[in-house]
């Protein structure tokens, strides 16, 4: 099967570099102590690491699962997450025997049937990968789908257990979907398979894996960058909606300062259309998000927009009073409604610092105008709750 999703994964530009350790029949309870195991796992730097069960085994009782399968599942997956702190576990949720394992149905007659024994698998798979907080590859989803919908392909190799050629094959496609995150459709690699039978192959694959990835628990665990907004006049408030990061860049698109806080707030100097950056990040990835937005500043207000960085306005929000400081001597203090328009004017002052007193005035959000004694324009906007 690593040979055939190589061959799928190099037809669409995509690389895989893979190593195994599968000795025929192996049980979980065997490769947490076997040494070509632990070596792979120990090598680290590996993307995803797949864990596979006997086939038999995850098909038995919750009980039986529970003490014989559970705590070497979580044994290895240990392991992989110590050497390898940037990949992801990966559980290979396998298929139910062509007409059920009849060598254990009198013992435990739900995997009397191939139906009975792929729902014990189908849980007891993301039993482990929800445990482990991992990943599951439903391999096994996809493999019941293709059974009902195309009969005449044939998934079993003569055993009745072991895939044929078009079982690892769909195996193979999804896969590629559950590592990639990309459909398999359309990937001009058919290996012996006739065209039509591998595109439905690659066509049920990518319905069963990416129209269900939170099933499978594929993107509870990747970092998403994304957000929303609103905007008031000049000011924007930006609500983090990520994902999985510990950590957020933001670029406003006005060559600003970027900012590190969460949930930023930022005021634009200049009405127009800007394109904001969102990059979110954990200790092994990152993702961007990019949305344009349009400023309209209400006419009146944009010429006020220089020199901020010298005039402090505090409390704000504030109540009744608030407390002017400039770096430069105060003349005149103007106060804007939202519409731009002049509300409240003090002249003559002639320091550096000033109780403007609000009481009379409305909630709301104002643009505070100052002119210094060297003519220069400073503006702050000021909100009165």
């Amino acid at each position: 099967m690593p040979s055939i999703l190589n061959s799928l994964a190099n037809t669409n530009g995509d690389t895989i570099v893979y190593s195994s350790s599968t000795p025929g029949g192996a049980q979980l309870v065997q490769h947490v102590s076997n040494t070509a195991t632990l070596n792979g796992i120990r090598q680290g730097g590996w993307d995803f690491v797949v864990i596979q069960e006997q086939s038999q085994k995850p098909s038995f009782s919750p009980g039986q699962v529970a003490t014989d399968v559970l705590p070497y599942a979580r044994q290895l997956n240990d392991t992989i997450e110590k050497y390898n702190p940037c990949g992801e576990t990966a559980f290979f949720m396998t298929w139910g025997r062509k007409n059920g394992d009849q060598s254990n149905c009198a013992a435990y007659p739900p995997v009397c049937t191939y139906s009975g024994m792929q729902e014990r698998l189908r849980s007891s798979y993301l039993l482990m990968a929800q445990q482990n907080n991992a990943i599951c590859s439903p391999v096994g989803a996809a493999w019941k789908v293709v059974r009902d919908s195309f009969p005449g392909i044939n998934l079993y190799n003569a055993d009745e257990s072991h895939p044929s050629y078009a079982g690892s094959y769909l195996a193979a496609c999804t896969f590629y979907a559950t590592m990639f995150r990309k459909s398999p459709v359309g990937l001009p690699f058919y290996g012996s398979l006739s065209a039509s039978d591998a595109m439905s192959l690659q066509s049920i694959a990518a319905l069963v894996v990416l129209d269900s990835l939170s099933n499978w628990f594929i993107d509870n665990y990747d970092i998403r960058a994304d957000f929303t907004y609103s905007t008031l006049a000049d000011s924007v408030s930006f609500t983090n909606n990520s994902s999985n990061a510990t950590s957020y860049t933001w670029d406003f698109g006005d060559n600003s300062t970027v900012s590190t806080d969460i949930n930023p707030t930022h005021v634009y100097d200049s009405s127009g259309n800007y394109s904001v950056t969102l990059v979110t990040s954990d200790s092994c990835n990152t993702d961007t998000v990019v949305q344009n937005i349009s400023i309209s500043i209400p006419t009146g207000l944009s010429q006020f927009s220089q020199h901020k960085n010298k005039l402090i306005c505090y409390p704000n929000p504030a109540t009744s009073t608030v407390i002017i400081d400039c770096q430069e001597t105060i003349e005149v203090i103007k106060l804007l409604n939202f519409a731009g328009i002049e509300v409240k004017c003090i002249e003559n002052i002639n320091n550096k610092k000033n109780i403007l007193d609000l009481r009379m005035s409305a909630r709301g959000i104002y643009y505070l105008i100052v002119k210094t004694r060297n003519g220069q324009i400073i503006s702050n906007k000021l909100i009165l709750i």
